[in-house]
C-alpha cells in the first residue's frame, strides 16, 4: 500500500511539474525562423506549436521590449516616444523587466500583470482535484475490499482481561494534536478545494462564504497545533523507529495482515508502522514548509531555489522534463506552494485514511493503545511480542507459523 501511496505521489508531483511550470511539453526543434517576415511578431510556425500544446520560445517576445538607443526621432517616420511602442511596454510588463516604481511597499506590489495564473487555475480546477479526489476514493475502495475479503484482524488467543502500558499520556497527548488537528485541516482544506465544484451548487453561495471564510481562519491557526504534534511524535517515536531486522520478517510475512494466526515479532513499531512514521514526518515536515510559505505570503519563496538544485543535479533533464524554472516571479512562488501543498495532502489524506481503518475497525484492541493507554497482554504478545518481553521481563512464547 505504502509503495502505491508513493507511486501515486510521484505521478502528482511530475503532473504538477508539467502543468504549472509547462516543463513537460515536448519542445519544438527552435529553428531559425526568418522572423523579419513578420516583422520579428509571432510566426506560424509559433501559433501551431501553441495549439499542438508545445512549448514555444517566448525570447522573441521578452526581448522585444524597445531599445530608445536606436529608436527614431519622435519627429520622423516611425518614430516612437521613448524608443518604445505600447506592446513593447506591454510585453515588458507581461515579462517582469519594465521599470516599474509603485507606491505600495507590499511584497511583490510592482507585479502588474502575472502571465502564470490561468496555467495554474486550470491546474488546480482540473487534474489536482481530479487526480487527488480519485486517489482518496481509491483508497477507500481499497480499504473497504480488504475488509470484505480478510475481516477485522481479531485476537487469536482471546482476551485476557489483563493489562500493560503502551504509551504514556505525554505520547497520546502528542499523537492525538497531531492526528485532531490534521483532521481538522484535511476537512477543510478539502472543504477550499472542492468548495466551488460541490459545496456551492450544494448549499450556494450565501451560506458557503461564511462558513468557508470561518474555515480558512480555522485551518490557518489549527496548522500551529499540527506542527506542534508533528514536533513531539517526531521527538518521542524516532528511535524506535530506527528499521531493523526483524523489520525483514515482519515484511516478508506481510504483517501477518493477510493471514490468520500469522504474528511476526515486533518491537514497540512493527515494519508498517515504521513504514507510516516516515511517511508522516516527511510528508508532514513538507506540508509544513509549503504551509508556512502560504501563511506568510511572498516571503519564504523556496521553489526556484529547489528546481536551480534539481536542475544541477540533472535529474529533470533525465526525466525528460527539461530545464525547471530557476526564475519566478513572486506569484509563481506562490502557486507552486499552493499546488505542492494540495498534493501533499491527498496523499497524505490517504496514509492516514490507511493508519485510521488499521488503528480502529481493522484491528481488535489497537485502538486502547491511543484510548487508555492500556493493551491487553494477549493483543501486546502477538503483535509486539519483542517489545512485550521488553518492557515485562516475561516470555511471550512466540511461536512462528507452520509454514
Amino acid at each position: 500500500m505504502a509503495r502505491m501511496t508513493l507511486r501515486i505521489c510521484v505521478a502528482l508531483v511530475l503532473t504538477a511539474a508539467l502543468l504549472l511550470g509547462g516543463l513537460g511539453a515536448p519542445a519544438i526543434a527552435q529553428a531559425s525562423f526568418d522572423r523579419e517576415a513578420t516583422g520579428g511578431a509571432t510566426t506560424l510556425e509559433d501559433i501551431l506549436a501553441r495549439q499542438e500544446g508545445l512549448k514555444v520560445d517566448q525570447s522573441f517576445r521578452r526581448d522585444a521590449v524597445g531599445d530608445p538607443d536606436s529608436a527614431a526621432p519622435i519627429t520622423g517616420q516611425l518614430g516612437t516616444l521613448g524608443g518604445a511602442s505600447d506592446p513593447d511596454l506591454w510585453r515588458a510588463l507581461r515579462f517582469g523587466s519594465a521599470d516599474v516604481t509603485v507606491a505600495s511597499r507590499s511584497p511583490a506590489a510592482d507585479v502588474i500583470i502575472q502571465d502564470s495564473g490561468m496555467t495554474w487555475l486550470s491546474f488546480r480546477e482540473g487534474p489536482l482535484l481530479e487526480y487527488g479526489g480519485y486517489l482518496l476514493l481509491a483508497m477507500l475502495a481499497l480499504l473497504a475490499l480488504f475488509y470484505l475479503l480478510r475481516g477485522r484482524i481479531r485476537i487469536d488467543g482471546g482476551w485476557t482481561g489483563q493489562t500493560v502500558l503502551r504509551f504514556t499520556s505525554l505520547e497520546r497527548f502528542g499523537h492525538w494534536l497531531m492526528a485532531g488537528s490534521f483532521i481538522v485541516l484535511g476537512l477543510t482544506g478539502l472543504m477550499m478545494l472542492f468548495g466551488r465544484v460541490a459545496l456551492i451548487p450544494l448549499f450556494g453561495k450565501d451560506i458557503y462564504a461564511p462558513i468557508m471564510g470561518a474555515g480558512k481562519w480555522v485551518h490557518n491557526n489549527v496548522a500551529w497545533a499540527f506542527m506542534l504534534g508533528l514536533a513531539m511524535v517526531t521527538v518521542m517515536w524516532v528511535a524506535h523507529n530506527i528499521p531493523n531486522r526483524q523489520d525483514l520478517v515482519w515484511l516478508a510475512k506481510g504483517g501477518g495482515l493477510f493471514s490468520k494466526g500469522v504474528h511476526p515479532p515486533a518491537r514497540k513499531f512493527n515494519a508498517g508502522q515504521k513504514i507510516i512514521f516516515w511517511l508522516v514526518v516527511l510528508l508532514g515536515v513538507s506540508i509544513s514548509l509549503s504551509g508556512l510559505s502560504l501563511l506568510f505570503p511572498f516571503e519564504m519563496p523556496m521553489f526556484a531555489k529547489t528546481f536551480d538544485i534539481l536542475n544541477a543535479t540533472g535529474l529533470p533533464q533525465l526525466l525528460g522534463l527539461g530545464e525547471l524554472p530557476a526564475t519566478m516571479t513572486p506569484h509563481q512562488e506562490m502557486q507552486f506552494a499552493q499546488g505542492w501543498h494540495a498534493i501533499v495532502a491527498f496523499v497524505f489524506i490517504a496514509v492516514i485514511l490507511a493508519h485510521i481503518y488499521i488503528g480502529s475497525v481493522g484491528m481488535e484492541g489497537a485502538f486502547d493503545a491511543m484510548g487508555s493507554g492500556q493493551v491487553d497482554v494477549q493483543w501486546a504478545k502477538e503483535h509486539h511480542s519483542l517489545w512485550y518481553e521488553d518492557v515485562t521481563g516475561q516470555d511471550a512464547h512466540h511461536r512462528a507459523p507452520a509454514e
